[in-house]
């Protein structure tokens, strides 16, 4: 379309871009419908999940009755079921070049399963069964080599070939929760203990570099795969913290918006977004570089979201939770899925300019942010912003009637730090 650029023939244009961008933000909470759709098979609540690092349609899911199902994603059903384990299935991952998987369980027990079926006739057998001393709680491979990590009273190192661990990695007593190796510097692994700790190693050197104590549990964590030295753990007071891991004194973002303890973080592959799974029932994404999510997805019948994947192609989000399902949602609520013709393209990036043109002001911005949420999540907000209020009131009351210096001024930030360990 011809179009002549002289200002001085389109006054109006600032005020027709603005009924634009408004038009465009309405329409966006309009189409948004992130729920595409839930694979049901699991006989008890879902505990782990695992993507296939080759196929974007495979997906790996272990659930508490020790049953592990692998699905397409495409047909969206499962196409195999493995009774893996007595007991919780506690972790599970796949070999980075996608020939098999390993799964941890509650009988002690590290197993390798082939990837494809079993022929015609063969039995459903693990390729290697490693017996261990103690229960493990979870597993993660290395992302270029042929060792795995395993964490329960202590960090195992494993080669594939042997049964005993290549080497062990402690610090502290108490039991580990989930280890997980830097998708960049692929020696670093991170775990987190019952203790409150997050904790560092390096593999080359066999020993840990440094800890950090944080004055809750962190329930899992999740390295970013563009940027080496980011990760972000999820904390049972509600928050995700994004640490470097050069300062771990005070954490980069605190991302705060769950009103329960978040169980699961994954990161999207662009590395400029993450998924949180939490307590109560429902689950959000935030942006790394912003302390509140800009989504948040629930459903009716949702219980407590225990794991959470963000697939490899970025469009989707996939979570476990406790009522057996596992749910698909979109990782843009209102994007349109399917072929998009050169016209529909040209008009939504030409809407998304727009959005972010006019984002700040107020009234695009309270459509934008504006989210329907389920009544229980919804009280729990106004409890805590009146909890939080009033913590604040009391401070700065101590701080108005104490000896000038005496009461520190402590940030968001460094509140929830308790020491760095090196």
């Amino acid at each position: 379309v011809p179009r002549n650029y002289d200002p001085a023939l389109h006054p109006f244009e600032v005020a027709r871009e603005y009924i634009r961008a408004l038009n465009a933000t309405k329409l966006e909470r309009v189409f948004a419908k992130p729920f595409l759709s839930s694979l049901d098979g699991h006989r008890d609540g879902v505990n782990c999940m695992a993507k296939h690092p080759k196929s974007l349609s495979t997906v790996l899911s272990g659930a508490c009755d020790g049953e592990v199902k692998i699905w397409n994603l495409t047909k969206r059903q499962c196409i195999r079921t493995i009774q893996a384990h007595e007991g919780f299935v506690r972790g599970m991952c796949a070999r980075f070049c996608g020939t098999s998987f390993f799964t941890v369980g509650d009988d002690k027990t590290v197993k390798q399963w082939k990837m494809e079926s079993p022929e015609y006739g063969e039995e459903e057998e693990p390729i290697h069964t490693i017996l261990g001393k103690t229960v493990y709680t979870g597993i993660d491979h290395h992302w270029k080599e042929p060792v795995f990590a395993t964490c329960g009273h202590q960090v195992d190192i494993w080669d594939e070939q042997r049964t005993s661990p290549k080497c062990s990695l402690t610090w502290g007593f108490d039991s580990i929760s989930s280890v997980k190796f830097n998708p960049i510097e692929t020696y670093l692994l991170g775990s987190c203990a019952s203790d409150r700790n997050i904790v560092l190693y390096d593999m080359r050197k066999s020993t840990p570099l440094k800890k950090v104590i944080l004055s809750m549990r962190t329930n899992a964590l999740c390295w970013n795969p563009m940027e080496a030295f980011i990760f972000t753990a999820a904390n049972e007071d509600y928050n995700l913290y994004t640490f470097d891991m050069r300062f771990l004194e005070s954490p980069v973002m605190v991302h705060m918006d769950h009103v329960s303890a978040v169980l699961d973080v994954d990161y999207s592959p662009t590395g400029k977004e993450f998924v949180s799974a939490s307590f109560d029932k429902s689950i959000r994404i935030f942006p790394v570089d912003k302390g509140h999510s800009r989504e948040v997805y629930h459903t009716k019948r949702m219980q407590h979201v225990i794991t959470v994947k963000w697939t490899s192609d970025n469009k989707y989000i996939l979570c476990g939770s406790d009522e057996m399902n596992i749910r698909l949602w979109k990782a843009n609520a209102s994007e349109k899925l399917g072929v998009l013709a050169p016209r529909e393209k040209a008009a939504m990036n030409y809407n998304q300019k727009l959005k972010e043109k006019f984002q700040f002001h107020p009234q695009i911005r309270r459509i934008a942010q504006h989210r329907h949420l389920p009544k229980s999540i919804y009280c729990q907000i106004k409890e805590q912003r009146i909890m939080r209020e009033a913590r604040r009131r009391k401070e700065l009351n101590r701080r108005k009637h104490s000896k000038p210096g005496s009461v520190p001024l402590v940030s968001e930030r460094k509140k929830h730090i308790v020491a760095v360990v090196k």
